[in-house]
């Protein structure tokens, strides 16, 4: 027979263990903030889409998130037809150094895809805002202006929700003649208006995989792009600041994508360059493709989805010329219209043109 105090302990105990079925589960203690360069998994945004940590002490060395520094010291580009340029006095090096991006750890899961083999994600927009909502001020500024962008583009860039907003999970880039009246261009009143959207001054990386998932507009003098700029293009300037152009696809010629590395003696109309094309004579934009380059000390490889199209080592560099991939380059995202390249539109150009982004992402290796 239980005495009167081993009922009782059994009494209590029973209501505990059924108060710990029914009652609140257990919190973890809040996130802790961390620096850009500690270890990171995946972080809420502005947006509420994961980011990332830079990782442990190889991340922050290749990732870089400016905290303050300018990004306005001017590069003229001089820049002839077969690529993209920066445009005097719009955008600079990553500039001078300011405090590190606060990093919240824990808050979400990552990406649900997961990453390719070999490779550990470091910063990632997916574009999941509200319908509506501009880019992530956090890692992104617009460049604005229509001087012609070293290439006699026709475009005027605002920063403007007409021309770049997030819908449906996508950024959408519009280039339209809407929003042009008022506005001058180096040809004299503007026809056309677009967005560029640049990274410089928040997030710059060295070596790894950087990708996106695209779908690209067409139509003749349409000029849609994903690149990257050498973030010391504010002191080096262009081609020696080097750029990296991962994907430029020419709206009259929507089968073929170009990949191209400019650096000094191979710029303009002479860079190290490859196409490619779909199979079966399919069109880039007639879906979404995923656009990549993996890059290493010794090398930048270009994919198309999963096809490796393109490699670029040093020994590609014209003799007296130097292979420039050895610093931080930041990411572009833009839709020219006309230019040297492409030529202008006509009575066939859809406009408006628009290019959805699904997502960037940035890996660095395993």
């Amino acid at each position: 027979m239980l005495a009167r105090s081993d009922v009782t302990c059994l009494v209590l105990l029973v209501f505990l263990l059924c108060f710990g079925c029914s009652g609140p589960a257990l919190t973890a203690d809040p996130p802790l903030a961390t620096s850009a360069g500690a270890a990171g998994a995946a972080t809420a945004g502005s947006s509420g889409a994961p980011s990332y940590g830079a990782g442990g002490a190889g991340g922050a060395a290749l990732v870089t998130m400016g905290g303050g520094g300018s990004t306005n010291g001017g590069a003229s580009a001089g820049e002839s037809s077969g690529g993209q340029a920066a445009s005097a006095g719009s955008v600079g090096s990553a500039g001078s150094a300011g405090s590190a991006s606060t990093i919240i750890v824990g808050t979400m899961p990552p990406v649900t895809d997961p990453p390719p083999a070999g490779w550990t994600p470091v910063w990632a927009d997916e574009f999941n805002a509200a319908d509506g909502a501009g880019v992530d001020g956090s890692k992104w500024h617009h460049d604005t202006g229509g001087d012609g962008y070293g290439n006699q583009e026709l475009e005027y860039y605002t920063d403007d929700l007409l021309n770049a907003q997030q819908r449906a999970g996508n950024l959408v880039i519009t280039a339209t003649t809407s929003g042009a009246s008022g506005l001058s261009c180096w040809y004299g009143d503007c026809k056309y208006t677009s967005a560029r959207l640049l990274t410089s001054g928040k997030f710059s990386a060295s070596y790894g995989r950087i990708e996106a998932r695209i779908k690209v507009p067409a139509g003749k003098g349409i000029w849609p792009a994903f690149w990257m700029l050498g973030d010391n293009i504010g002191s080096a300037r262009w081609p020696t600041c080097g750029e990296i152009d991962i994907m430029e696809a020419i709206g009259s010629d929507p089968a073929t994508l170009h990949g191209s590395l400019h650096g000094p003696g191979y710029s303009g109309g002479s860079p190290l360059t490859g196409t490619t094309k779909l199979p079966n004579g399919a069109k880039l934009s007639d879906d979404f493709h995923t656009y990549a380059v993996e890059w290493t000390p010794t090398s930048v490889k270009f994919f198309l989805d999963t096809t490796l199209y393109e490699t670029r080592t040093p020994a590609d560099v014209p003799q007296g010329s130097k292979w420039v991939y050895d610093h931080p380059f930041f990411i572009i995202l833009n839709v020219a219209v006309g230019g040297q390249w492409p030529g202008s539109p006509d009575g066939t150009t859809p406009l408006p043109a628009q290019m959805l982004v699904d997502y960037v992402r940035v890996y660095k290796a395993n």
